[in-house]
């Protein structure tokens, strides 16, 4: 039997009695909208540290430490083969190179000949732009500053030892077994340029290795990109990059030098 409807009955509320479908508030929009917007500004401050990061290892690659990898023995035992080093780019700059220091500087005398070729790889690549990965492509060598304009660099004495002005230098940083040079010289460095030589005196086609070709051996100034200052990877290798100025503290100054042996 059909039930009567009642005219002045209440109309029951949507949502409310059996089977109803709960019905959508204005605060249930509002908890969907405040979920999302937060949801966003996580999206976004992810996206800003990102984007803040990259932009500040571009910046320090580009105007304060670069990143390069050692492919060879020359500079054993201060640094190994693939070791990753940081470069400090404000040296030579704001600040000097001296004797002793660790640099690195552009092949522009063709020391390495040919670069040879690498593979394609785009993500390799956005990371070397960035500063985050070692450039693989660039052609840098890495040796230890040994005489600076003006110096006269020999070797060696009757005691088998390296002189700078005239000053035998004690270069405790030498490979194991390795002498100062297996080869006799005498150069007295020009104007603008830098003497460089290799830890492991053995394994280093330095600048006493090419005096016959481009430059003499002699580095110019503007070629040096940088002093290395960390060894950063691997880990169990983290530490200074071998500096060692304390080496020549007793050496003077060309000038100086020559006025004594007047």
């Amino acid at each position: 039997m059909a039930q009567e409807s009642n005219p002045g009955a209440p109309e029951a509320p949507r949502g409310e009695g059996p089977g109803a479908t709960p019905a959508e508030t204005p605060t249930d929009h509002a908890g969907a909208s405040s979920g999302g917007h937060r949801l966003w500004l996580a999206v976004r401050e992810v996206v800003l540290i990102v984007l803040i990061t990259l932009l500040a290892s571009f910046l320090v690659k580009t105007f304060l430490f670069r990143a390069y990898y050692i492919p060879s023995g020359s500079m054993e035992q201060t640094l190994q083969i693939n070791d990753r080093i940081f470069v400090n780019l404000l040296v030579p700059g704001p600040f000097d190179v001296e004797r002793g220091d660790v640099v690195v500087f552009e092949d522009t005398k063709g020391w390495l000949g040919e670069p040879v070729p690498v593979a394609s790889n785009p993500f390799r690549e956005a990371l070397e732009f960035i500063g985050l990965m070692p450039n693989s492509s660039e052609q840098h060598l890495v040796k230890r500053l040994i005489g600076l304009p003006g110096d006269r660099v020999e070797c060696c004495t009757a005691e088998g030892m390296l002189t700078v002005n005239g000053v035998p230098v004690e270069e405790p940083y030498l490979h194991p077994g390795s002498a100062p040079s297996d080869i006799p010289f005498d150069v007295t460095v020009p104007e603008g340029h830098i003497w460089v030589m290799g830890d492991h005196r053995d394994a280093s086609a330095d600048s006493r290795m090419h005096q016959d070709g481009p430059g003499n051996g002699f580095i110019s100034l503007d070629d040096v990109t940088g002093r290395a200052e960390v060894i950063a990877w691997p880990l169990s290798r983290w530490g200074d990059a071998g500096g060692n100025r304390d080496a020549f503290e007793h050496v003077p100054d060309p000038e100086a030098a020559r006025t004594e042996s007047e």
